[in-house]
């Protein structure tokens, strides 16, 4: 006898999966064969966050998926498997929460951008949350301010926090009451730390910061859903060295700028992409200081990646 179920992935290991049912329980399951290829471009058919359908004998412990529900949105960058193009690293998400650091390991706003680029083009709510800041000298806090003024002018929603000093904590909760958040940042910049303040049921593994490389040490190997005590799920993913651009045309990059995408309408030629072209608005609004130089370098150092990738 067996019982059809439905539930949530939690986790993924590459052959089993962690599925939460509608009860609360947890239950090993593997994929029934005919999914690993079946229509599925990405390296994994199935991420963290999916809505499974799933049959378990009364008998046995694991259970096997035999059913993927359609997802309401997912998040994806470059696989590590040169033979594939995009790695999905969840679904089925609230919003995106972009933990970074400007010191110990430094955050490039490059980094940044990608993130918020991609979470554009699904259109999913982001959140950025400058961690750290106990940290901070006058000089970094000056880059601070400018960093946190020019998102904020842009639209996104910026907190800063620290785990010693308990800034920002109560906020950081609030964000993730009641949601599934995917939390997405370099390894060492504090994601778990803020995890475990918020939820000490949880007990994450922190790492410690190479003195030596300054970046952080590698503590999550597959991204993994985590059930809050007071509402919602965060995703913690493993901390990824560049976020790469899938799917994505040159001429629909500028609209994943906020601030851009409120002025191209103003360019002479409905297809500029904004580099040199006469009578692009783009550019007179970095020159008048509209967009920040640093939104736009990083803009145009998207666009030659996307180039080179054609080629």
């Amino acid at each position: 006898m067996t019982i059809t179920r439905e539930g949530r992935v939690l986790k993924s290991t590459g052959s089993w999966y962690s599925v939460m049912d509608n009860a609360g329980g947890l239950i090993d399951c593997r994929l029934k064969g005919l999914f690993r290829t079946k229509g599925i471009r990405a390296t994994n058919p199935i991420a963290v966050g999916d809505t499974v359908g799933f049959f378990q004998s009364v008998d046995e412990k694991t259970g096997v998926i035999t059913k993927i529900y359609p997802r309401n949105n997912y998040i994806i960058r470059k696989a590590t498997n040169l033979s594939k193009d995009t790695h999905i690293i969840a679904a089925n998400i609230d919003q995106v929460i972009i933990i970074v650091s400007l010191v110990q390991p430094r955050t490039s706003t490059g980094f940044i951008d990608r993130i918020l680029t991609t979470a554009e083009a699904y259109h999913i709510p982001a959140v950025i949350i400058i961690n750290k800041i106990d940290l901070y000298d006058n000089e970094i806090n000056q880059k601070l301010d400018l960093i946190k003024s020019t998102y904020v002018n842009a639209g996104y929603s910026v907190h800063l926090t620290s785990v010693p000093e308990k800034i920002g904590l109560g906020v950081f909760e609030s964000i993730l009451t009641d949601k599934i958040s995917l939390l997405s940042g370099h390894s060492g910049v504090g994601k778990s730390a803020l995890i475990n303040s918020v939820d000490s049921n949880l007990n994450l593994r922190t790492g410690e910061i190479s003195e030596y490389h300054n970046k952080g040490t590698h503590t999550t190997t597959f991204a993994t859903m985590f059930p809050l005590k007071f509402g919602g799920f965060v995703i913690d993913t493993p901390g990824i060295k560049e976020f790469g651009l899938v799917e994505f045309e040159k001429v629909e990059l500028g609209q994943r700028f906020p601030e851009i995408r409120g002025v191209m309408h103003n360019c002479k030629f409905n297809n500029c992409v904004h580099i040199n072209e006469p009578g692009c608005a783009v550019i007179k609004a970095v020159t008048n200081g509209e967009i920040a130089d640093f939104r736009y370098i990083n803009y145009l150092n998207m666009l030659e990646s996307l180039t080179n990738k054609i080629k």
